[in-house]
Parts: C-alpha cells; sequence; structure tokens
C-alpha cells in the first residue's frame, strides 16, 4: 500500500521592509486502547517574518517565527477594522530569555492593519523588530485560510470522513433503545 504524497502549502505577503509567511501545521493523534485515534495535540499557523535586505530579497537568515493557536486565530477571525489585538509567546516556559509579542493594529487611515512581530532573545542578546502593512484585501484571505484550515486543525475533518452510514443506523438504534430521540428541530427531547 503507498501512502499518499505529502503536500506543503505557503501563503506569504510580500512588503518592501519584509514579507509574512504562514505554512499550516497538522494536529497529531493517539492511538488508544479501542484501536480508536483521539487528538492528541490540535494543529497551529505557522508565521514567519524576514525584514528585507534589499529589493524584492528578504534575509531568511534573521527570519523570526510565531506559532499561532487556534484560539489566535479564532481572536483574529473576529478582529474588527478598527480593533488591535496582541499575543505574547514565552518559548523559554517563563525563564523571560526569549520573550515573543505579536501585535495586529487598525492602520490610522483604515486601509488595513499592521501585524508586527518583536522578539527578544537574551541569550543571543538580540532584538528584532518586523511589521507588515497588510492591506484589507491581503487581511481578508489571512481570515479566510483561517476559516478553512481551523476544522482542519482540530482534526474535524478527520472524523468527518471516518463516519459510515452503518455506525450512523447503529447510533440511531442506540438513541432509541435508551428513550432518547430528535425531535423535529434536530434537538434530543
Amino acid at each position: 500500500m503507498s501512502m499518499p504524497p505529502r503536500v506543503f502549502v505557503r501563503h506569504s505577503i510580500y512588503k518592501g521592509n519584509g514579507v509574512l509567511s504562514m505554512e499550516p501545521r497538522s494536529p497529531e493523534f493517539s492511538l488508544i486502547d479501542s484501536g480508536a485515534f483521539k487528538l492528541s495535540r490540535e494543529g497551529f499557523v505557522v508565521l514567519q517574518f524576514a525584514p528585507a535586505s534589499g529589493v524584492r530579497h528578504y534575509d531568511w537568515d534573521r527570519k523570526q517565527v510565531f506559532s499561532l493557536s487556534v484560539s489566535e486565530m479564532g481572536t483574529l477571525i473576529k478582529l474588527g477594522a478598527r480593533e488591535s489585538c496582541e499575543f505574547f509567546h514565552d518559548p523559554s516556559i517563563g525563564k523571560g530569555k526569549v520573550r515573543k509579542l505579536l501585535k495586529v493594529e487598525p492602520l490610522p487611515d483604515g486601509s488595513g492593519h499592521v501585524i508586527n512581530l518583536s522578539v527578544q532573545n537574551k541569550i543571543i542578546n538580540m532584538e528584532e523588530i518586523i511589521y507588515i502593512p497588510v492591506s484589507k484585501a491581503e487581511y481578508t484571505i489571512l481570515i479566510s485560510l483561517f476559516n478553512f484550515i481551523v476544522p482542519h486543525l482540530l482534526g474535524w475533518h478527520i472524523f468527518a470522513n471516518s463516519i459510515k452510514p452503518e455506525d450512523a443506523l447503529r447510533v440511531n438504534h442506540a438513541n432509541r433503545r435508551s428513550g432518547t430521540e430528535l425531535n423535529g428541530a434536530g434537538k434530543v427531547g
């Protein structure tokens, strides 16, 4: 049996001062005693920021990375045109050696948002700030990608693909035997 090919996707926004690139990372599942799988780790989206090193050239050696969780994507999805938010990550887990702050703020003229990543690394005595202005259209694409990928990062697509008609029949018969019926509105009652 051959394995399906692995597929890697990326979406990037190139600006004069830097580039923002994003890639989804798959959720992880663990095998349980019954032989079924359960979600053991949600997927996430990796944001990579690289500063410009010239016209249409970017310094990927100086890239900074920020992993965006599903709940953080939810915050960005609901963010209004005049609202801002920020996320703080401490990869050194409370030691304060590396601090990352991602801010998303509206542009003053209302034409979009600025996505700003500030990284402070005391281990190598480095501080980097990379900001990427994002137009309304570019932000709309980001939100569309987040809306699409969130169910996949939670593993819901795998569950949905595993549903078989015979499983639904078994559940319906079990519900009738237990006295649980669905009313006309699709509610248990």
